[in-house]
């Protein structure tokens, strides 16, 4: 009995002698691991991060821009949907007939001075009574034709007034309502060709009435030279009277 006692009090001593053999093993699950904070490193991470989302924004703003700019120039570039040409060209036009229509003397050198040769010039002094007053009676006509043309293109160009009243209000509203450079420039271009045409109808009207006034003024200076020719005629002596037979009542042989 004491035996058995001695042997498990030196099996017992013997396994406290090695407490590697017999300490437990205790293993920390890998969901328990230790978290380690680092204050430094994290601030560095929101740094890089801030930085990174600035550099973002950056781009998207100058995107934005650059697709700004796009439109812009898209404006700038678009043409002007509305066009005044075709009706200041009809109005031209209509003014030019009417200059083209003008009487007897046309607005042609080559016609002028053929007139002004041979009926405006001075007064033939080998011309009979009647071709002298024939020609006289041509330059009256000239004069009134010259007049009547005058009237007739005043009045032309007075009927352009509303086709050019109409045209001003609409380039003027679409210049206000350019929605580009271009358009805007296009508008101011076309309101000048309006002025361009108000300018030549004026010029024609000058034109005309200068014509009626120098037709007016070349027939009095041709009467003038006539009345000379015809008062030289009326003075220069003649052939004296001649007496002769007459007759007074025929026989009845």
């Amino acid at each position: 009995m004491i035996i058995r006692r001695s042997r498990a009090a030196l099996l017992a001593a013997t396994i406290f002698a090695l407490p590697g053999a017999v300490t437990p093993i205790f293993v920390q699950p890998a969901a328990a691991a230790w978290i380690v904070y680092d204050p430094t490193n994290y601030a560095q991470n929101v740094l890089q991060a801030a930085r990174a989302l600035e550099q973002i924004n950056n781009q998207i703003t100058s995107l934005q821009n650059e697709a700004q700019m796009l439109i812009n120039q898209a404006r700038n570039l678009a043409s002007l949907p509305y066009s005044s040409l075709q009706q200041l060209q009809q109005s031209v036009q209509r003014t030019q007939q009417l200059l083209n229509q003008a009487q007897n003397i046309a607005f042609d050198v080559s016609q002028i001075d053929q007139a002004f040769q041979s009926t405006y010039g001075n007064a033939s002094l080998t011309a009979s009574d009647q071709q002298l007053v024939t020609q006289a009676r041509e330059r009256w006509q000239n004069t009134v034709a010259g007049l009547q043309d005058a009237m007739r293109v005043q009045a032309g160009v007075v009927g352009n007034i509303d086709t050019n009243r109409a045209q001003m209000s609409a380039l003027v509203g679409q210049s206000q309502n350019a929605a580009g450079a271009l358009q805007a420039t296009q508008a101011g271009n076309q309101l000048l060709a309006l002025q361009a045409q108000q300018l030549a109808d004026l010029t024609a009207v000058v034109a005309a009435n200068g014509r009626a006034q120098a037709l007016s003024e070349a027939e009095r200076a041709a009467a003038a030279e006539q009345g000379r020719e015809q008062r030289r005629r009326f003075l220069t002596p003649g052939v004296g009277y001649q007496p002769g037979n007459a007759r007074m009542f025929q026989n009845g042989n």
